[in-house]
């Protein structure tokens, strides 16, 4: 889907969103004219999008349900998923979180140009130019570094592992995804900003088949050294699904206007402004790290219980960060527009659709988990233990997903104001000045980082996986309290007690949704029937509930379908009856 959603053209304001912007009262009249297009070209763009997403989640479930069947949790799972350390930080750092942070606003700024100065030079190919040479160089250098400090990054991660060679040899495969997916997030950020959503949605299909494909011609030949070659693979695919589908943006972008290599400069690098960035991405991810570390000193097999746990907790997420995929290009542009009212609106938006679809899978997991696990893993050298140990994980898990829903959507925005470029008639003072605000999501998280810790040292001893997933849940939590303060600093002036008190509506009916959904589950013997009846429960409940209390997120679509339910149906006209002219 290629959709270019019609955008009020800003006056050509020298604010590049800064905290201290101004904004009208008054919504602009062709900014209103537009919002049911802009409602839906959203509702077109996040179809789309979850429909592709969906199948990348299925295929990447499917994955693991392989990596559980044929290898289970033991020493083996245990290396590859430490090696499986670089390609999970390198993909929120070079496809979803830190790319996209940086270079959609970029492209939303190139865009506002463009719209604002129709001829001349193209910004978005200026930006190009400017960055996609300086990344290449950065990937293949971080590339080769982490193969050659491979039997150092595995001793660092986890010094307690039991079979060091094989982490060993499966990280220096997976060291070769880091430039793919550098490139596969450089080509999708620009795709978003530029309103293409499809072929960046198809990117984790292409990565997951990759996977498959190995796991299943592999497996017996290459043992876990399959999946570790698969990941290599699928990124390959990844980079070269967007490939095509970018040339053809930037030449369409580019064949409405002179592209002479003299002309002054519309956009300027702030080099700076990455540093804050991607410290976030990699703090946040930090918390794998330290998962990996203190369980690598349990019995084996634990480090595999929570790499289940936190794949089956993370399908939650999925429709919350699907919201603010789809979203973020729109707040970008209205921040790069000066516009911090029409972004407060959307992010508070965000805020309550992602945190009604959170809590509800979130409520269904605390229901259902060892059915679900059962369900889904417990085949193969997957046994009854695993399965009664991963769904006490999920369950403790799921106290910090609404959490990690929060900042998935507030850390966007925030962001968006300190873009990695800057326009070249904004003054270098302004433009390029690093402050504290800038480090403050960085702050937030080494705080929930502290938290993680002690939590996780004090209650491992005596609680083993459950003491790290209650670490983990805990530090989420206090990063996305202190985000939401940060946010408002920062000139998203988000109203407080409206906010707040959509989320505790939402979350009481989450509550009461999974205390009744267990109690239903328990009435079931087998898994299937019991996860069936526990979830739809759930559903039901969460819907009742969401609309007796009146969440905006919830209450709406259950009266629209109320409404729809009680709609007369039309009664066809019979020749009895007659004509008008008969009667």
């Amino acid at each position: 889907m290629t959709t270019d959603q019609p955008v009020a053209r800003p006056a050509p304001a020298t604010a590049t969103a800064t905290a201290t912007a101004t904004v009208p009262a008054a919504v602009p009249a062709p900014r209103a004219a537009a919002e049911p297009a802009r409602r839906g070209f959203l509702a077109k763009a996040f179809g789309v999008t979850a429909l592709l997403s969906a199948a990348g989640s299925g295929l990447g479930l499917l994955r693991d349900l392989l990596l559980a069947r044929y290898f289970g949790a033991n020493q083996g799972t245990d290396a590859f998923l430490v090696a499986w350390t670089v390609p999970e930080t390198a993909a929120p750092l070079l496809i979803e979180d830190a790319m996209a942070f940086l270079m959609v606003p970029a492209f939303s700024l190139a865009l506002v140009l463009r719209e604002e100065r129709p001829h001349g030079p193209d910004p978005v190919r200026q930006l190009t130019r400017s960055t996609l040479p300086w990344l290449l160089l950065a990937l293949c250098t971080l590339s080769g570094a982490a193969a050659l400090g491979a039997p150092q990054l595995v001793d660092l991660l986890a010094p307690g592992l039991a079979d060091p060679q094989l982490a060993v040899t499966c990280t220096r495969i997976t060291a070769l995804t880091i430039l793919p997916f550098g490139v596969a997030g450089y080509l999708a950020s620009a795709l978003r900003a530029l309103h293409s959503f499809t072929a960046p949605a198809v990117i984790y299909v292409m990565y997951n088949l990759g996977i498959l494909a190995l796991l299943l011609s592999g497996h017996q030949l290459l043992g876990v050294r399959s999946a570790a070659i698969g990941v290599a693979v699928g990124s390959a695919l990844m980079a070269g699904v967007l490939l095509l589908p970018f040339a053809r943006k930037l030449r369409s972008g580019g064949r409405r206007r002179g592209l002479s290599r003299g002309a002054a400069r519309r956009l300027v690098l702030i080099p700076l402004a990455l540093l804050p960035v991607a410290a976030f991405t990699l703090t946040r991810q930090a918390q794998v790290f330290i998962e990996r570390y203190l369980g690598s000193d349990l019995p084996p097999g634990t480090i595999s219980h929570l790499n289940y746990a936190a794949k089956i907790s993370q399908l939650a997420m999925t429709s919350a960060i699907l919201i603010v995929t789809v979203t973020f290009p729109v707040v970008a542009r209205a921040m790069a527009a000066g516009d911090f009212t029409a972004a407060r609106d959307r992010v508070e938006k965000d805020l309550g659709q992602a945190a009604a679809l959170v809590l509800l899978g979130t409520a269904f997991l605390m229901a259902c988990a060892p059915a679900l696990v059962a369900l889904l893993f417990q085949r193969g050298a997957f046994g009854p233990a695993d399965t009664s140990a991963t769904a006490a994980v999920i369950r403790v898990y799921s106290f910090g997903l609404p959490a990690q829903a929060m900042i998935g959507v507030m850390v966007r925005p925030y962001f968006c104001v300190r873009p990695v470029v800057r326009r070249a008639d904004t003054p270098r003072a302004e433009g390029d000045r690093i402050t504290w605000l800038d480090w403050y999501p960085v702050g937030a998280m080494l705080l929930g980082l502290a938290v993680t810790v002690a939590v996780g040292v004090g209650a491992t001893p005596h609680f083993g996986a459950l003491g790290l997933a209650a670490g983990n849940a805990a530090g989420i939590t206090t990063t996305a309290a202190l985000l939401l303060r940060g946010l408002m600093l920062r000139g998203v002036a988000l109203r407080l007690p409206r906010v707040l008190g959509g989320q505790a509506r939402l979350l009481a009916a989450a509550l009461a949704a999974a205390a009744l959904g267990w109690l239903a589950a328990r009435a079931a013997a087998d898994p299937l029937p019991a996860a069936l009846l526990g979830g739809g429960t759930v559903l039901l409940s969460f819907a009742a509930l969401g609309a007796l209390f009146g969440a905006a997120e919830v209450r709406g679509p259950v009266l629209g379908l109320l409404a729809r339910a009680r709609r007369p149906r039309p009664v066809p006209s019979t020749a009895a009856e007659g004509s008008p002219h008969d009667r």
